[in-house]
């Protein structure tokens, strides 16, 4: 597991999504959104989108350790944590992001059964969702490893609308997106490979602002500081501020950076 589990106090229950195995194995708790009973540990329930997904670093390679499983899986796992929303007609429901590039909802009230499941690349890939996305009251927002944010409607899992990135490099890394989203009322926050903070409509998409954190900056403390990528932690918003970190990317994917940069409105 490499998610925050999400609680749902009125079933006394706690949420998480799992990872993939590191050797062959039949559990069913390999990639999957799992319920746990938050005042003994048990397991509610188990929904799982994939079987048998033995995978770690480095067995894709030329020369795989002896240590790699024999057919190894693609690595679609859970790696962001299950979204808790209510519905207008008083339902809840659980949406997860999966790293192949496939949204699932779960009723969390009927043992996580599945609600829809929506495809948001027409290729299945690697990391397309990784860290995370965001919800309001009518829509599930989700950044992708290509170079994109979705919005899915809660209700239906149909696509509402899809915002490309534009097509900027660093260092010849491309506009790629696998950090968390955040959203506020009317606004979608994302943070990209390419250093680039941006504020979308929550509507359309429409881009509201841009900020590109990677040029030098003056720090208040007087440090030498640039931003960089922003591959996995998702802007902060309290007290009218966004606060972001800039510089850490995932993997290969991006520039180093060393600055917490704030917003005001």
């Amino acid at each position: 597991m490499w998610d925050a589990p999400t609680v749902d106090p009125k079933r006394h229950a706690v949420y998480v999504g799992t990872g993939n195995s590191y050797t062959e194995s039949k559990a069913r708790a390999i990639d999957a959104v799992l319920a746990l009973d938050m005042n003994n540990g048990k397991m509610l329930w188990a929904a799982q989108s994939l079987k048998k997904d033995a995978w770690f670093v480095g067995c894709t390679s030329d020369s795989p350790s002896e240590d790699c499983p024999k057919d190894v899986g693609p690595d679609y796992d859970f790696g962001s944590s299950p979204i808790l929303r209510a519905l207008p007609d008083g339902r809840d429901i659980l949406v997860a992001g999966q790293k192949g590039g496939v949204l699932f909802a779960y009723d969390p009230g009927r043992k996580g059964a599945l609600l829809w499941k929506n495809t948001l690349v027409e290729e299945l890939s690697l990391g397309e969702i990784t860290f995370g996305g965001a919800a309001d009251e009518q829509n599930a927002y989700f950044g992708l490893k290509r170079g994109g944010i979705a919005a899915v409607r809660l209700t239906t899992g149909k696509r509402v609308w899809f915002a490309p990135l534009p097509g900027k490099h660093i260092e010849g890394h491309g506009a790629g997106e696998t950090a968390a989203l955040t959203v506020i009322p009317g606004v979608v926050f994302s943070g990209g490979w390419d250093g680039v903070l941006r504020a979308l409509s929550t509507e359309e998409g429409r881009l509201l602002w841009e900020f590109n954190t990677v040029p030098g900056i003056e720090t208040v403390n007087g440090i030498a500081a640039h931003g960089g990528a922003m591959g996995a932690p998702g802007p902060t918003v309290v007290g009218g501020m966004v606060f972001v970190g800039s510089g850490y990317t995932l993997g290969a994917a991006g520039k180093t950076g060393n600055v917490l940069l704030a917003f005001s409105q």
